[in-house]
């Protein structure tokens, strides 16, 4: 049996709010709530549970998207001057990608301070 992750809890003030907020940015719909959770399915193995009853620790979540799916988050961000994003580390939330690996790559600060990198090809 291979191993895959099939969902991770993600710490909230708000937890409907958040799940929108990377849904509204990856095109995804946010599912009923579960139990104390929102859920937010990913995609086939993986869903997202977002939580408000423990308090926030910001967090690093990162995701290989494709070019059409980079795309369009970018374009959500550049839209959005209220939005920090920027190409990570040294550049911060300098509103601008990074190319690591060969692709394209862009971190997301949510309104938690989780930071969301999403990239088109697996960094070196």
């Amino acid at each position: 049996m291979s191993i895959v992750l099939n969902h991770t809890i993600v710490p909230a003030t708000d937890k409907v709010e958040a799940a929108r907020f990377l849904a509204d940015l990856l095109g995804l719909e946010v599912g009923a709530p579960a139990g104390p959770f929102i859920p937010l399915q990913v995609n086939d193995d993986l869903t997202l549970d977002f939580d408000d009853r423990h308090g926030v620790h910001p967090c690093h979540y990162a995701f290989l998207v494709d070019d059409g799916t980079f795309d369009a988050l970018l374009a959500k961000v550049e839209r959005s001057p209220e939005i920090d994003y920027g190409s990570g580390h040294a550049g911060g939330w300098d509103r601008s990608i990074n190319h690591l690996g060969g692709g394209r790559g862009v971190y997301v600060r949510d309104p938690n301070g989780h930071a969301y990198e999403f990239f088109t090809a697996i960094p070196d």
